[in-house]
């Protein structure tokens, strides 16, 4: 059973930017190839937010806020290998119920239907879905739905090698 990745931009930021669960997602990043990573294409946009508010609070130097965005750019927004989910209508509309459901913000209800979405299709070909997350609204809400969740704030470099053996 392969497992896949899909990655919100509380998670992909940190491989860009030092903070807590930093050397995990860089663990990530070395155990799984970029073809069995994901992201929804807004997520990029919330990352480059991310990397914003951190250089504007002078939290990340400038020359920082570079390489950031150069590795970044490099690693998912330029990688063909790295599957970006389009946020369409469709699933946008989707998404609406999971809004009142779970007590979600716009952008973590269609993350988590194009997740509930992916999931069914990946399970009936025997792989799964995980959903990486330090979002703690989003990390319930899929729990709740049946995603596996991976939070690389709270668990280790060992925690995400035991998912990857299972």
């Amino acid at each position: 059973m392969a497992k896949r990745f899909y990655l919100d931009a509380s998670a992909l930021a940190k491989r860009y930017v030092v903070e807590q669960g930093t050397f995990v997602m860089n663990h990530l990043f070395r155990r799984v190839t970029r073809d069995d990573m994901m992201c929804l294409t807004l997520g990029i946009l919330e990352v480059i937010s991310i990397f914003v508010r951190k250089k504007n609070a002078s939290v990340v130097p400038h020359t920082a806020f570079n390489q950031a965005m150069m590795d970044f750019r490099s690693e998912v927004i330029d990688a063909a290998n790295f599957t970006k989910i389009s946020a369409t209508d469709s699933l946008v509309n989707a998404a609406a119920a999971l809004v009142e459901k779970h007590s979600l913000n716009a952008t973590d209800a269609v993350i988590l239907r194009s997740v509930l979405d992916l999931v069914i299709v990946l399970r009936a070909t025997g792989d799964d879905l995980v959903l990486v997350t330090s979002d703690q609204r989003l990390l319930r809400a899929a729990q709740v739905e049946g995603v596996l969740t991976f939070n690389p704030e709270t668990q280790t470099e060992g925690d995400l090698d035991a998912l990857l053996s299972l």
